[in-house]
């Protein structure tokens, strides 16, 4: 009985021992967990620095993150108020089992709801209809697809096709992904749309008003998958992609996007990505607005101004690694106008400061810190020696 007693709190102690050991190499862990399949890549929106990135160049199957790539072309290329009517080819082509909103051939619709079906609820349908009033043809508009990353310059995604549908030839990265990403975020139709968590169609000419909730579960308050700092995001699955996310988050000044594609889930990788990208960088004042950088001393200025404090002219955020000391891995560089002469205005901008910090540099102007008037000295000293020279040719001459 004795020896059953202290075995049983040896094993006790061991398993304490284990789950305090196991708990502190997760809280030591300095990257997040994602699944083992996966490859991601999430940028800082601001400045496109990498915070974390796993096989980011890895070819992969997007799925319908492809939508994002349709979207932005169909935005740049009519207005929401225009109408359209599904044809057959754009409904009939769908294959059995893909996501639609059941679309009907004959049915009215505006782009803006359209764009609501793609985005929101990841309707197949809904592209093809698009793709056809932008294009002329699925076919015509798919070429603007591949046209658009070939003008982003990312040579590693092709598409066959306006909404993901499986194709040895429809492939991405999760590095270009980011920047088509990041591409979209800069219309503010794309980040509405994009970060609606459910969407509500009215009736039509053919059907009664029908109301969709996002696939992007990360944006649906109350899901066990909502994250509260989530704005913006496009799913994607078929069985040979596997689940992708692409999505946008904002916390504190830092807006993320972020990548996950070929996951096993694609909502807990993307929030432990978010999480320590938040944990573990933020946005940090390197200079306020008004701070002195530099002081410099005018030509042809009084003695009482000559001494010109050169002030930033606007705060200067940089993206910071909270755990380094980030002062010590930054470089100031200070340019000032080559020829700097009285007079001065206050306020007027005589040169640049740049803060080169983790390969990112960040620029501000410099201004002056107050007038500075111009020395009479130079103007003495004319006057005397004109009128030196003047009464001498009188003198000699008359």
């Amino acid at each position: 009985m004795k020896v059953k007693k202290i075995f049983i709190i040896m094993l006790l102690a061991f398993l304490i021992i284990f789950v305090n050991s196991y708990s502190y190499i997760s809280c030591a862990s300095d990257t997040p967990t994602i699944s083992d399949t996966a490859t991601c890549y999430a940028i800082d929106n601001w400045t496109n620095k990498a915070l974390f990135s796993k096989n980011e160049k890895q070819r992969m199957y997007p799925a319908s993150t492809t939508k994002i790539v349709t979207a932005i072309i169909v935005l740049e290329n009519c207005n929401l108020n225009d109408k359209t009517t599904a044809s057959y080819t754009a409904i009939s082509t769908i294959p059995q089992g893909y996501v639609t909103a059941d679309i009907q051939i004959g049915e009215e619709f505006t782009i803006e709801q359209l764009l609501e079906l793609l985005l929101v609820h990841s309707a197949n349908d809904a592209a093809n209809v698009l793709a056809e009033y932008v294009g002329g043809s699925v076919q015509s508009f798919v070429s603007m697809m591949n046209t658009k990353v070939n003008e982003l310059g990312l040579s590693d995604t092709h598409f066959t096709n306006p909404y993901g549908l499986q194709d040895e030839n429809h492939y991405t990265t999760a590095y270009d992904l980011a920047y088509i990403m990041k591409y979209c975020l800069q219309n503010e139709t794309f980040r509405k749309i994009s970060g609606k968590a459910s969407c509500a169609i009215p009736a039509t000419n053919m059907s009664e008003p029908r109301k969709y909730n996002s696939t992007n579960e990360l944006l649906i308050a109350g899901n066990d998958n909502y994250y509260q700092y989530a704005s913006t995001g496009k799913t994607g699955f078929t069985s040979h992609a596997k689940e992708c996310l692409v999505s946008s988050a904002y916390n504190n000044d830092l807006e993320v996007i972020c990548v996950i594609l070929g996951s096993d889930n694609r909502f807990l990788d993307t929030r432990n990505v978010f999480d320590y990208i938040f944990s573990n960088y933020k946005i940090e004042n390197i200079y306020n607005e008004n701070d002195v950088i530099t002081t410099i001393t005018v030509k042809n200025a009084t003695n009482d101004t000559k001494n010109l404090n050169l002030l930033i002219s606007e705060d200067l955020p940089v993206l910071v690694n909270t755990s380094n000391d980030f002062l010590t891995d930054a470089t100031q560089v200070v340019v000032t106008d080559d020829e700097i002469t009285a007079p001065i205005r206050e306020g007027q901008v005589l040169g640049k400061v740049t803060y080169n910090l983790n390969g990112v540099s960040y620029t501000s102007d410099l201004i002056a810190a107050n007038d500075v008037e111009k020395s009479n000295l130079i103007t003495y000293i004319f006057i005397r020696f004109y009128n030196c020279c003047y009464y001498n040719f009188i003198y000699y001459y008359f």
